[in-house]
């Protein structure tokens, strides 16, 4: 009877879910804002609470980050990563100072303590790359130049949760020096290490995966990223920069083959996770913190587009793809919600977990949209600036006339 109550919700979930994206489809938005508004509908304190399926979806949402990730990284060999971190980590400081700092200032003015003014930082630092990852494909920019100045913000901030999610740990924890020290100790030695492999034997692992029957080459391919995910969040590094580093790793007809095959699951688990992340969210307890959150969303979205801009000029990118950076850059999601997890389950603030679940659901939302609308927008205003300072100059140019 429970398997066929799974069953039915799942498969109703995936129907729904294909409906939805044929309907974002016909306008062509992206369909990730009515995933999510699904999750709302249909989790806790939502119309029609689901039951026997939520552990079912709940792996599957935590694959769908695993080979979001693993597919951004089949498109870049390890000199480029390498390359774009060297190039890149005066982005990823502005990109801390302008986003991290907003976070910590709020909760100090919340009157929230040092403790959870180091958690909401991290909330509003870090981006989304699933969200972004996502949205990148819809919008067909992956081959697009400032999309590798995108990604190394990203990966910059994946290894700088591999620093951050121990010391918040220990933090929210009470734990001493020593012990905070050993987890900080094991997770940046298990970061350096998988990056050290995927960049120095990336060859060895393509040759080991190669294999010309597709079934056999997406089973290994799909096996290795995710057991090389599960070590590294064993490790407590990021399961995301895991599979990112095995996507590196992957090179030539290895990565092509694995990219084909792997796409139609990407996009089925891609989906179940969006809808996983509505449906943890109590729609009853976003209005009483609604109005700060979305101050600091709209807040910190503005820092991220600051940020992407920044980061896309220093790289020598036209003015559209600094905006596209910047749009690109503001979606905020799986990361914050785990941060503010944990100070939640360790009893730092009740209030933290509501504004944390409000503002991620605002930028979620609003990521798409100024990712496709950023640069639009802002070619119009300055179209609009350079006609008016046209008219302007034309203007003076004929009052001078008349007076001569």
């Amino acid at each position: 009877m429970h398997s066929a109550v799974l069953l039915i919700e799942f498969g109703s979930i995936l129907l729904g879910l294909g409906l939805l994206g044929r309907a974002a489809g016909r306008f062509q938005l992206s369909p990730i804002p009515l995933y999510l508004l699904a999750g709302l509908a249909f989790g806790e304190g939502g119309l029609l609470p689901l039951g026997a399926s939520e552990e079912f979806v709940a792996i599957g949402a935590e694959i769908g980050v695993i080979l979001l990730l693993l597919m951004l990284g089949l498109e870049y060999s390890a000199g480029d990563l390498v390359t774009n971190l060297k190039a890149h980590y005066p982005s990823g400081l502005v990109d801390c100072a302008l986003n991290a700092v907003p976070g910590a200032v709020a909760a100090l003015l919340l009157g929230w303590g040092p403790v959870a003014a180091v958690v909401l930082a991290g909330v509003t630092w870090i981006s989304s790359s699933g969200v972004i990852a996502k949205v990148l494909g819809d919008l067909g920019r992956v081959g697009n130049r400032e999309t590798p100045v995108i990604l190394s913000v990203l990966v910059l901030e994946d290894l700088a949760m591999a620093v951050y999610l121990p010391i918040v740990t220990a933090l929210v924890a009470g734990a001493g020096l020593l012990a905070g020290s050993v987890t900080l100790t094991v997770a940046l030695g298990a970061a350096g290490l998988v990056l050290f492999v995927a960049v120095r034997y990336g060859r060895v692992i393509s040759r080991f995966v190669s294999n010309d029957d597709p079934e056999k080459l997406l089973l290994v391919v799909l096996g290795l990223t995710i057991l090389v995910a599960g070590l590294a969040q064993q490790l407590q590094v990021s399961a995301a920069v895991g599979a990112f580093l095995v996507g590196i790793a992957l090179s030539g007809e290895v990565a092509e083959g694995a990219h084909i095959l792997l796409s139609p699951l990407r996009d089925l688990f891609a989906a179940v996770f969006f809808v996983f992340f509505g449906l943890h969210t109590d729609p009853a307890s976003i209005p009483p913190v609604l109005l700060p959150a979305l101050a600091l969303a709209l807040l910190t979205a503005a820092t991220k587009i600051a940020t992407g801009y920044w980061a896309a000029r220093r790289a020598g990118i036209s003015v559209g793809g600094r905006w596209r950076a910047g749009g690109a850059l503001v979606a905020r999601g799986e990361f914050s919600i785990v941060i503010a997890g944990l100070a939640v389950s360790a009893g730092i603030e009740p209030s933290l977990g509501p504004l944390a679940t409000a503002y991620v659901l605002i930028l979620v939302v609003l990521g798409p949209l100024t990712a496709r609308y950023t640069e639009p927008l802002a070619r119009r205003l300055s179209e609009r600036r350079a006609a008016r300072t046209d008219a302007s100059r034309a203007a003076e140019a004929s009052v001078s006339v008349g007076r001569d």
